[in-house]
């Protein structure tokens, strides 16, 4: 949990000690409607960020950080902001990897405070590609559960962006139910859907368990 009292603000929503979050949108532009204000205010306050995004949409990203207000190229070049896209992160040998991806986050949280900044935060953009394949699925939905009990280390927040679009409506349940605050229709509020992580990857096994017997 946040260990220094700072207050992270979405639309003037206070996080409190929930950093987890998970973000439903329909379209970019709805995103950065929502989001925009709490990416130039975390800039204002010195923060270090990194967002993740398609490789193919790097640069309408960019475009719209900037009509957000965001000096981008500044933030760039002196390290403030670093835009990368998934493959660097989420991908490991053609599948996600989930053990990698959480040291991956823990790392980028630590390497923030070796640069001196004092708060970091990490936005994961639409991840709808792991979606063609059953087990990457559930890799991330099991990644997005035990990234809990990393951040619960950390003064970080982490927001992950999903496509309505592209999410089918139970996958869309099971990311909610790893995320103790949600946004919706451009709203934060704390999600009474969350289940804790031990308690959701003990429900992940006893499918995976039935999956197997079910095929034997």
């Amino acid at each position: 949990m946040a260990t220094d009292g700072q207050s992270e603000l979405v639309g003037a929503v206070k996080l409190g000690e929930h950093l987890h979050i998970c973000a439903f949108f329909n379209t970019m532009e709805e995103e950065h409607r929502a989001l925009g204000s709490f990416y130039r205010d975390g800039f204002d306050r010195g923060e270090k960020a990194t967002h993740i995004v398609e490789a193919e949409n790097r640069d309408l990203y960019l475009k719209r950080l900037a009509e957000d207000g965001i000096d981008v190229r500044k933030m760039m070049g002196t390290g403030q902001l670093d835009v990368l896209p998934w493959t660097d992160m989420y991908v490991r040998d053609h599948r996600f990897d989930q053990d990698a991806m959480l040291a991956s986050v823990e790392e980028l949280i630590r390497s923030g405070a070796r640069a001196g900044y004092t708060h970091s935060k990490l936005v994961g953009h639409h991840m709808d590609w792991v979606f063609v394949d059953k087990p990457a699925t559930n890799n991330l939905l099991e990644y997005e559960a035990r990234l809990n009990h990393l951040l619960s280390k950390y003064s970080a927040p982490v927001i992950c962006n999903y496509d309505l679009t592209k999410v089918s409506a139970s996958v869309a349940i099971d990311i909610m139910r790893t995320h103790p605050v949600v946004i919706i229709g451009g709203l934060l509020r704390e999600n009474p859907f969350f289940v804790p992580p031990d308690k959701f990857l003990e429900e992940m096994r006893r499918r995976r368990s039935g999956r197997v017997a079910g095929a034997s």
